[in-house]
């Protein structure tokens, strides 16, 4: 089914509005959480559905390793087998094409298996029967993702083969019969930091009229402002009436950037990243618990929001849980994080429908610049 997009609020560039896929729908701007494996590191279902998310992101690669799609597919698809009735969209694993660096050729990326050391190839076709196996709601097509400090060639190469996979990806998804009318399926632009390039490729997978589109191969190591101007590249040719997504972003002042610029969604490992290793994220920016100074105090971890699921706990209290290296502390602290980042999305959702989106942009710069 077709993933369309309903505008319900514009201030300049940033919008808020509903994206409809065959599951259902859900509201934007969007923050996806990360659950790698089927769920959120140190959360379960419910915790997730309090905290208001509706959308969760998981990974094709790894969970056709472990345990297989197969099973996955046996126990009632991502939903039945996670309990989770809102959306799932997969990575295809065109991040780890990046971050495992698998041997490449025009048919595929070959990994050796993280868990076993087994070889698996992964193809484009696969990446949509796996995804169709699993039960996404949004299949993401497999692309891929150099280095933000690949040399040209590298990145003209990369984007040749993600419009080669692109092609082949939306031919296998629309093939796929009963999975089409199931699931979208999202293409994903590459170019680097590449003006020509960006457009190049941006040119490339609009073409192939997939449901949505993402922005890929930012945010991977270079500075915010190469980064935004890679989105600009290529913002203004991907279609308004579809969801734009740009992968991998959690950062508040790239987050409210991108929404200036029309982006719809967001998804990244930054809140769940942050609470393992102690850090807080605040209305008045981040912290980290872990210091001496928190050792023995009775606030909040952050006072100036009482409704926060980790508000009934002290920062002495769970500092210690941190320093005792306690479980209870991720936990905490990841639905502390998680909340935060929800909220946030909500506040800046409000002030695009309020009319004052700058206000809203100029104090995020203001709390996260330093």
């Amino acid at each position: 089914m077709r993933a369309t997009f309903s505008e319900t609020g514009r201030d300049g560039g940033a919008r808020t509005g509903v994206v409809t896929t065959a599951r259902g729908s859900f509201t934007t701007p969007r923050f996806m959480p990360v659950g790698t494996r089927g769920a959120i590191r140190h959360l379960a279902s419910d915790d997730v559905h309090a905290l208001g998310a509706q959308v969760i992101l998981a990974n094709t690669y790894h969970l056709m390793l472990r345990p297989g799609a197969d099973v996955v597919a046996e126990l009632g698809g991502l939903h039945g087998f996670a309990s989770w009735d809102g959306h799932f969209l997969t990575d295809s694993g065109g991040y780890q094409i990046f971050s495992l660096g698998p041997e490449l050729t025009d048919e595929g990326a070959t990994f050796k298996s993280t868990y076993d050391g087994s070889t698996h190839l992964l193809t484009p076709e696969r990446a949509v029967d796996v995804q169709a196996l699993i039960g996404a709601d949004i299949q993401m097509v497999l692309d891929v993702c150099p280095s933000s400090v690949a040399d040209l060639g590298v990145v003209k190469s990369a984007v040749d083969r993600t419009a080669l996979w692109a092609a082949r990806g939306r031919r296998a998804f629309l093939d796929h019969g009963d999975a089409a009318s199931r699931q979208s399926q999202f293409g994903i632009v590459q170019g680097g930091t590449d003006d020509a390039l960006r457009k190049e490729s941006a040119e490339q997978i609009v073409a192939l009229d997939f449901d949505g589109y993402a922005v890929g191969g930012l945010s991977v190591g270079e500075d915010r402002t190469a980064m935004l101007d890679g989105l600009d590249s290529c913002m203004g040719l991907l279609p308004s009436d579809q969801p734009r997504y740009f992968m991998g972003l959690g950062d508040p002042i790239g987050i409210v950037e991108s929404v200036a610029r029309g982006v719809d969604m967001f998804d990244c490992v930054l809140p769940t990243r942050h609470a393992r290793h102690g850090t807080i994220l605040t209305d008045q920016g981040r912290y980290n618990l872990t210091r001496a100074e928190f050792a023995r105090s009775d606030e909040p971890l952050d006072p100036s929001w009482p409704e926060s699921p980790a508000a009934r706990w002290s920062k002495g209290y769970l500092r210690h849980l941190l320093q005792t290296k306690e479980p209870t502390a991720a936990r905490i602290i990841t639905l502390h994080n998680v909340a935060w980042l929800l909220r946030f999305m909500d506040q800046m959702a409000d002030s695009i429908r309020a009319g004052t989106f700058e206000s809203f942009r100029r104090g995020v710069h203001g709390v996260w610049a330093s």
